[in-house]
């Protein structure tokens, strides 16, 4: 359920501002709604798996506080994660 290499390299190029950029509030939030991505399928077909579950929630979590961060910070760069991912304000 791991993202793989290419994968990560491909969305930190996408949503941050450089190859390096891998900190940033953008790129963690990218990365955390892909990895939600992987694991929502996992759990469709494995409803009992409570460990991947709770990890899910703890990521619902992170990427929440991290939205919340960011729209604190920059309403700009708030509003064009959101687009790019396609969540919900």
């Amino acid at each position: 359920m791991a993202l793989s290499t290419k994968e990560k390299t491909k969305i930190i190029k996408d949503a941050g501002t450089d190859e390096k950029d891998t900190g940033s509030a953008d790129v963690q939030i990218a990365l955390l709604s892909k990895q939600m991505d992987k694991l929502v399928l996992h759990l469709k077909k494995n409803a009992q798996d409570m460990h991947s579950k709770r990890g899910l929630i703890k990521m619902v979590i992170q990427r929440k506080k991290l939205l919340t961060y960011l729209k604190k910070v920059s309403e700009k760069r708030y509003l064009a994660i959101i687009k790019k991912i396609g969540l919900k304000k």
